[in-house]
């Protein structure tokens, strides 16, 4: 079981930046690869990126091509997700999640341990 902790959210205007990080504890988190979900209200939960466990393999849903970019550091056991040119329908809840492999997975029931979430509004 990993445990993770997400920071980083906050409130932006259109066309600015947020960087959000997730913590993992634990000794399996360089093994599984890692994603980053968002929920807003009244919509369902959807993947938003997702990297290997080496980081040498991610997703991102079109909605965030080109914009979003997720890294990671094993040795920091930290994944993160840098957010560009951010825009009001990016507003959300995001929730960093470890999935129960260390391939690139994009649906939540491949994913087995979540964080609490971090709130993220972006003004228009």
């Amino acid at each position: 079981q990993v445990q993770l902790v997400e920071s980083g959210g906050g409130l932006v205007q259109a066309g600015g930046s947020l960087r959000l990080s997730c913590a993992a504890s634990g000794r399996t988190f360089s093994s599984v690869s890692m994603g980053w979900f968002r929920q807003a209200p009244g919509k369902e939960r959807e993947i938003v990126s997702a990297i290997s466990w080496s980081g040498g393999s991610t997703y991102y849903v079109d909605s965030v091509k080109g914009r979003f970019t997720i890294s990671r550091d094993n040795a920091k056991n930290t994944v993160y997700l840098q957010m560009n040119s951010l825009k009001p329908e990016d507003t959300a809840v995001y929730y960093c999640a470890a999935a129960l492999t260390p391939y690139v997975a994009t649906v939540r029931t491949a994913f087995g341990s979540w964080g609490q979430g971090t709130q993220v509004t972006v003004s228009s």
